[in-house]
């Protein structure tokens, strides 16, 4: 969709469409159309409108690229979905993106979860730093999605951020019902019709994807490709990650926790996340949650405690990449204990299941990577795993003295830990 004006540019003078911005010399599109390449995908099609010619003529028929490119001409504006209708006879499924995107991710893992889950539409999902402007997706346990929370809407309530960045992949019978070429919104039309049939999921990633519609966002992501951030979150290549643990670490301990209500954020974790989300690190959580085999808190009293974790993160800028728990516990004997869930499981620290778990679900090199935690337990689990580890001093810090296990670095809080590793 290459047919944006860039209203929100308009201080930069520049009267070309939005797509073809330069960042470090070079359009936004172009580099939308190295990453599809990258993943083999070569036959483009352009949806263009204002001021077209500007693009047309820089493109041409793609061989320059290294690709093939054709063109759907709008005279007028037929919104997010109407220039579909031209697309309805293909064969195959086929990647969706808007143009005003600075990205650079492996398509082929987004498009077999696609064909993997029979979807109609699937929609590429992250975490961002503004969650609470930003679309939110809801989704099930099968990663269907639910509902979507727009942004104009009032939310005074806990939310996982899984913001819509903007790219899907698209099932020719999803369009169905697109009977003309005629203004059509996607989502309000086409989406949340489907998201009733069922029909709609949505895949999550860690590889970079950032609107650049502002001056502000353009600027940060003109240093992110600079700095190699946007080519080195691509998961075709290996990544390193920051584990932390929950408890004493990202929120105040107070002992086993088991109320929303009890979750707060300790002092300067925001920006502590914040600046892991600025660098080459993936910032995840591992975490062991007892409570749940205890019988005292259930799956869904957990997902509203990360929710809210998830939500006050945003408000400060912040996001976890991923949330890993271990919901297990071997001992028996505790009043309403869930018996399926008393046993000894591979996931528990210090095992370092819910690692390898991460490891292959990102494409995570665990001896490049970090495990920050505030009891000996955390620091074993990152020496079991190859891992650098730091122990902070709060929550417990180390005085549960389970293990005899001595950390790389001692810090005075989490953000002390996050400064040591990016130094």
């Amino acid at each position: 969709m290459a047919g944006g004006k860039g209203t929100r540019l308009a201080t930069l003078n520049m009267d070309i469409p939005k797509p073809m911005f330069p960042v470090l010399g070079k359009p936004i599109l172009e580099y939308q159309i190295e990453s599809l390449k990258k993943s083999g995908i070569t036959d483009i099609t352009l949806v263009v409108g204002h001021l077209r010619e500007v693009v047309i003529d820089y493109f041409k028929d793609g061989k320059k690229q290294g690709v093939n490119i054709n063109y759907i001409e709008e005279s007028e504006p037929l919104g997010t979905a109407g220039a579909l209708y031209y697309l309805k006879d293909e064969k195959e499924p086929f990647v969706l993106v808007f143009g005003d995107l600075i990205l650079d991710i492996d398509f082929n893992r987004f498009m077999d979860f696609h064909t993997d889950h029979g979807a109609a539409i699937t929609l590429y999902g992250h975490p961002n730093a503004h969650p609470y402007d930003s679309d939110v997706i809801e989704i099930d346990r099968n990663n269907r999605v639910t509902r979507i929370l727009s942004k104009k809407d009032e939310r005074n309530f806990f939310y996982h951020n899984f913001i819509n960045a903007g790219i899907y992949c698209v099932s020719p019978d999803a369009l169905e019902s697109i009977k003309e070429p005629k203004k059509i919104d996607l989502e309000k039309t086409l989406i949340t019709k489907l998201i009733a049939d069922k029909k709609v999921y949505a895949y999550k990633s860690t590889e970079y994807v950032k609107d650049m519609g502002t001056p502000e966002r353009l600027a940060a992501v003109t240093a992110d490709v600079k700095n190699g951030i946007v080519a080195g979150r691509n998961l075709k290549k290996k990544q390193k990650a920051v584990f932390l643990d929950r408890d004493g670490t990202i929120n105040e301990y107070v002992g086993f926790l088991r109320s929303v209500d009890e979750f707060r954020l300790l002092p300067r974790v925001s920006e502590a996340i914040a600046r892991i989300n600025a660098s080459p690190y993936l910032a995840i959580v591992a975490t062991n949650q007892p409570v749940i085999a205890r019988g005292e808190v259930t799956f869904s009293e957990l997902e509203e405690i990360h929710k809210k974790m998830e939500t006050e993160l945003g408000k400060g800028g912040a996001y976890l990449d991923d949330i890993f728990f271990c919901p297990h516990h071997p001992n028996k004997g505790y009043e309403g204990e869930v018996a399926e869930l008393k046993l000894d499981c591979d996931c528990r620290k210090p095992k370092i299941g819910m690692l390898l778990q991460a490891a292959e679900k990102y494409n995570i090199d665990l001896g490049s990577s970090w495990f920050v935690g505030d009891t000996t337990m955390d620091i074993q689990t990152g020496k079991n795993a190859g891992m650098k580890t730091i122990l902070v001093q709060t929550g417990e810090a180390g005085k549960d003295g389970k293990y005899n296990a001595v950390p790389d670095f001692t810090a005075e809080d989490t953000m002390e830990a996050v400064m040591h590793i990016l130094n």
